[in-house]
Order: structure tokens, then C-alpha cells, then sequence
């Protein structure tokens, strides 16, 4: 029952802010069109499409807002208003009231607001979809951000989450195409990040270990978190001083090198995917700040670490491996490797797949980042996987949705980056080191208190061996002899019967020569 309320409650949702007739009003059939004005009779739809697309998903929650806040990106592939009012839900989400915010801190700390800070900004600086922003100072003078967990957002989250397994189950059972795109692994990703978010802990320790990962690359501010101001629904980090990146007006009059900006912002990323397997997976503008102190000029600032993603060594080598082929066009090494890794069935054809994936990525190459839609050769990609059958990965989801983010941000900065030439050196040097004698050390290195604690066995170990092992030795030569002599045995009958008759068919030979003169 709770999922028919919640899917009722979207049904008027969609007809409530239009959105059927913002769908149909793309399509130029006239049978459509009709049916068109027939369902928007009687109401008022004045209100500019993209404030009524916007207003419908702050309306149906977080997961909808989430969703929002990925396509908002995509200016490439929406409508200019449509995407404009769409951003605003990356940090301009209707805020919670601040008598809210106030009685949940004094809950979380136990004593009144003024006991913890010096002072307290009542309108919060930010507000998303799962917690909201407010600036203050601790009473030792440190300034601070103060996030606060929206309230009763557990229970909206289970709601839609619930919705959405029954909708996965049905793409399963009734399309071939939904079980291999494994909807159902997809939503139970999407479940576990959503409830990481509802953890501020969690975040903060994800924001630590960031920093410590990014801390000598020099390119990227992540906050410190003050742990002793730390709780589920309250977090209190250092306050970040910067101009929010997809203002790109105000930074470069402000003397911000862009293109470099972007190049930088390509080898974060790929820092944190390939080298860490750790990287910020919510890197939508309204997380992405850029720092104009004297210090710290240019650098990124990020924000928001609710949304981590993380790869294990053989995703890491596998996507490295996939990069590295595409950047030197290697389209056969591409195929192959997709075989290899059970992504698709083992008798497909390497041949085929080579020639589908090259017809993709070929047109692509040697063009900036204005001529390519990733989106569409994501979409492309999709078409050429469904003819072979490749099965979607759900822990790679996360990266898929990050590298979008990734684009979109490259296409507001620099629309002249040129994304495979930025990524190909940093791949192949990290490839270089995955083989190389540096990470035969490290691996050495790693193993290292594990040779220590048996090499000091070892003669003990080889001493029980040579004491116990003659007699096993002594029955297992045996047994193999008798094999062998089983073999020579047989080997001989085979050889005197092979002789045998090569001797009978030169017997024959002569016999009928003889015979005939």
C-alpha cells in the first residue's frame, strides 16, 4: 500500500506541475498533439516549463532532486532554460527553517547554541537536498561551516527507494535488456550511497581521508573536519573561502588561469580514480568551489563528500587497461579485454566487437571537448552493448555518473580541453608504475611483515618435512613406477601392433607383385 500512495502521489505530481505535457509537446504527430490538448484542458500551465520541472522535483524529494542535480550538468544535451532552473538545485534547494537547524544542533551537542559558538548565521549559505549550510565561529575564533541534516528524511528516502525496487523487478521480468542492464544491483548502489548520506560521520570521515590522499598534489582544498564537533546529524568543518566554479566570468576577472584550471580538474580526477580508487562522486558545480586567497590561488576547493565511490585493484587495472587502448585507438585490445573480464559472453567474436566499438569512438578522436557529446557516445556504447550482450557493471555506476559530472564541468570551463590528450600521459605513466620496479617495491613492502614472520619458521618447517616425507615419497615413486611400466606396457603393444602391421602390408605388397610377374 505504501508504494501505491507514494506512486499515486507521483502520478499527480507529473499532472500537477505538467510535466506529461512538457513530454508530449516534443512530439509532432498529430494523433499525439490532440491527445495533448485533451489532457490540458482545464489547467494552468503558464509557468516557464523549467520552473515547473524544477518545482516538481523538490516537490517528490531527494532521490528526484539528486537526479535533478546530474542532469543540470548536461547543458549539452537540454534546453538553455531547462538547465538554467536545474542548477538551481544544486545548492538552492528551498531551505528547512532555522529554528529547525538550531534545536537539532542543541540536540546533538546537549547544551544551547551559544555554549558551542561565538556566533551563529540564522540563514543558512546553502541548502541541497539532504542538509543545509550555516556559517558561525567556535569560541577558540576558528570560523566554521555547520552542516545540518534535513529532518525526516529516512523515511521519504525508504519510500522512493521502495518504488523504485518494485519498478526494477518489473524491468527485469519484462525486458531481456533490463536483466542485463541489472536494475535491481543498480538500486541496491543507489540505497547504500543514499544512506551513507543520512550519515554526517561517515561524510566526515570521508572528507579526512580525501584530504590525506590529495594532500601532495597541490591542486585541491578539502575542509578539515573538527571531530569534536562531529555527529550523525551535525557536522562542523573548516570554512572554505572560494568563488563557485561554473562562474567562470567572475574568475577570470579575478585572473584565474581557466584552460589550466580544467586540465587540473581532469587529473584530480583521474588521481583519485586510478591511483587512490577513492574519489568524491558528487562533483556537481554547487560542490566545486576554486580558491582566490594569495595562498592558495587557483586551486579547487570540494565540497559535500556524502557520495564517495571506491574501486578495487582489479577495477582500477581493468578501466586503466580500457582507457589506455581507446587513447591509442587500440580498438582489438578493447574487445579482448571485455572478454577477458566476463563483461561479455566468451563466444563472441573479437573481430565483430573491435569493428562495433571502432564505428563508436573513431569519429571522436582528435576533437575538443565542444564537438563531443559523451552523452551521446555513452548512448551509442549502449546500443553497440545491448547487440552484444555486455552486462552493466553496478559498482561502476558511480564512476559513470562522476565522469558525466566531469564533462560537464570541462564543457563550462574550457570547451576547447581536449579530454583524451589531458588523460592519456597521466594513464600511461600510471600504467608504467602498475608493472615497473616501483610497484614491485611496494608490493614487497606490503608483504613484508608477513616474509618476516615466516622466514624465521622456515628451517623448523623444512626440518618436519625431511623427518615425515620418506615414507609418503618412498609409496608415491612406487605408485609411479607402476605407472610407468602400466604405460611402457602399453606403449610397446602399441608400437609391435603398428610394426606388425606395416610388415603384414609389405608382406601383401610383395606377395601380389610376385603373384602378378
Amino acid at each position: 500500500m505504501r508504494r501505491f500512495f507514494r506512486g499515486a502521489f507521483i502520478v499527480w505530481v507529473v499532472f500537477r506541475y505538467g510535466l506529461d505535457e512538457l513530454v508530449l509537446s516534443g512530439f509532432r504527430n498529430p494523433v499525439v498533439r490532440a491527445v495533448r490538448g485533451v489532457i490540458t484542458i482545464g489547467r494552468r500551465l503558464d509557468t516557464p516549463r523549467g520552473q515547473r520541472l524544477r518545482e516538481a522535483l523538490e516537490r517528490l524529494g531527494p532521490i528526484f532532486v539528486k537526479f535533478g542535480q546530474v542532469l543540470s550538468t548536461r547543458r549539452d544535451l537540454l534546453p538553455l532554460d531547462i538547465a538554467e532552473e536545474l542548477a538551481k538545485l544544486q545548492d538552492r534547494v528551498p531551505p528547512f527553517p532555522s529554528a529547525v537547524a538550531v534545536a537539532t544542533i542543541e540536540r546533538a551537542f546537549g547544551k544551547p547554541l551559544s555554549a558551542v559558538f561565538a556566533t551563529f548565521e540564522q540563514a543558512p549559505v546553502a541548502s541541497a537536498s539532504i542538509a543545509q549550510v550555516h556559517f558561525a565561529v567556535l569560541k577558540d575564533g576558528r570560523e566554521v561551516a555547520v552542516k545540518v541534516l534535513r529532518p525526516g528524511m529516512l523515511p521519504v528516502i525508504e519510500k522512493d527507494l521502495d518504488l523504485m525496487r518494485m519498478m526494477a523487478g518489473w524491468v527485469e521480468k519484462l525486458s531481456a535488456d533490463g536483466r542485463r542492464l541489472k536494475p535491481r544491483e543498480v538500486v541496491a548502489e543507489f540505497d547504500k550511497y543514499l544512506h551513507d548520506e543520512l550519515d554526517l560521520m561517515r561524510e566526515a570521515s570521508n572528507a579526512t581521508q580525501l584530504r590525506r590522499n590529495m594532500e601532495d598534489l597541490q591542486l585541491v582544498l578539502i575542509p578539515e573536519m573538527y571531530w569534536d564537533y562531529c555527529r550523525t546529524d551535525v557536522l562542523v568543518m573548516q570554512r572554505m573561502k572560494g568563488l563557485p566554479v561554473n562562474q567562470v566570468d567572475r574568475l577570470r576577472a579575478a585572473g584565474v588561469d581557466i584552460p589550466k584550471l580544467a586540465r587540473d580538474g581532469v587529473t584530480i580526477f583521474f588521481t583519485q580514480v586510478f591511483r587512490d580508487g577513492f574519489f568524491h562522486a558528487d562533483m556537481h558545480p554547487g560542490n566545486i568551489q576554486v580558491s582566490v586567497e594569495p595562498e592558495t590561488f587557483g586551486r579547487y576547493i570540494s565540497l559535500d563528500f556524502g557520495i564517495v565511490g571506491t574501486l578495487t585493484q582489479f577495477d582500477k587495472e581493468y578501466l586503466a587497461q580500457n582507457f589506455t587502448a581507446f587513447f591509442r585507438r587500440d580498438y582489438k585490445r578493447v574487445a579482448e579485454l571485455h572478454i577477458e573480464s566476463g563483461w561479455v559472453p566468451p563466444e563472441t567474436r573479437v573481430d565483430e566487437l573491435e569493428a562495433a566499438i571502432r564505428a563508436v569512438c573513431e569519429p571522436y578522436f582528435d576533437r575538443p571537448l565542444k564537438e563531443i557529446s559523451l552523452g551521446l557516445v555513452l548512448m551509442r556504447l549502449f546500443q553497440t552493448s545491448r547487440r552484444f550482450h555486455v552486462e552493466i557493471q553496478p559498482q561502476l555506476v558511480l564512476l559513470q555518473k562522476t565522469l558525466l559530472n566531469i564533462e560537464g564541468l570541462g564543457r563550462e570551463l574550457d570547451p576547447d580541453l581536449d579530454l583524451w590528450s589531458t588523460a592519456k600521459p597521466f594513464l600511461e605513466k600510471w600504467m608504467l608504475e602498475q608493472v615497473g620496479p616501483k610497484k614491485f617495491w611496494s608490493q614487497l613492502k606490503a608483504e613484508a611483515p608477513l616474509y618476516a614472520k615466516l622466514l624465521p619458521e622456515l628451517p623448523r618447517l623444512l626440518h618436519d618435512y625431511l623427518r615425515q616425507r620418506p615414507t609418503d615419497l618412498r609409496r608415491e615413486v612406487q605408485d609411479l613406477v607402476r605407472e610407468q611400466r602400466r604405460t611402457n606396457r602399453l606403449l610397446q603393444g602399441l608400437i609391435y601392433g603398428g610394426l606388425g602391421f606395416v610388415l603384414g602390408l609389405l608382406f601383401m605388397q610383395m606377395y601380389l607383385r610376385v603373384g602378378l610377374w
